[in-house]
């Protein structure tokens, strides 16, 4: 499956962020460099829903989509997220489970999932710790202006900023997919037509 491995591409910054707050903490370790076949690293990261999602409860068990984004309530990862919410019922029959990481807290995933209705799980990466691990660049944060679900406005602080990129681990525990150029839009419909060819239908 190394032909779905895509090379690392420039870093987009991510869109509708209105002034920058500075960069995320440094980290002098070695970048991760994640191949296909490799073993999905192990993180915990808290949910919009609350509880703090464990990947150990998910990883070897099942598909886990983990796609890394820029930040909520940007135009770009609307138009991701509300892809992975119109494809959830196709991947949730395959037994599939799709989550979304970014900069932003919680709180605000919580907004966001409820403003575009969205169907899985959001997970907060404030420090960048979890992208780190992945190998996913992530610098600087941003004041954010958006609107919540009832449209009313309000302005929140990104902690840091993500790459885009998407990976999916396989049954089996280990890295099945990376993508490092993703187009947000078109990034479900991939995600679908790869695990279809994966299991052979």
């Amino acid at each position: 499956m190394s032909a779905f491995t895509l090379r690392v591409g420039a870093f987009a910054a991510a869109l509708g962020c209105v002034a920058s707050v500075g960069p995320a903490a440094a980290d002098d370790a070695k970048p991760v460099e994640l191949k296909v076949g490799d073993t999905a690293p192990a993180f915990e990261a808290p949910s919009d829903a609350g509880p703090t999602w464990l990947s150990k409860d998910r990883f070897g068990k099942k598909w886990v989509v983990v796609y890394f984004y820029p930040g909520d309530f940007t135009p770009g990862c609307t138009a991701q997220a509300n892809a992975f919410r119109d494809a959830m019922h196709k991947l949730a029959e395959k037994g599939v489970e799709v989550v979304g990481i970014s900069g932003d807290s919680a709180d605000v995933h919580a907004k966001f999932r409820a403003a575009q209705k969205l169907n899985f799980t959001l997970l907060a990466d404030e420090d960048g710790a979890v992208a780190r691990k992945y190998g996913v660049p992530f610098t600087k944060g941003a004041v954010v202006k958006a609107r919540d679900a009832d449209k009313t406005p309000f302005e929140f602080t990104r902690a840091g900023t993500a790459a885009r990129w998407t990976f999916v681990v396989g049954k089996d525990g280990t890295i099945a997919y990376k993508n490092t150029k993703v187009t947000p839009a078109l990034d479900a419909k991939a995600i679908t037509e790869f695990i279809d060819k994966a299991e052979g239908k």
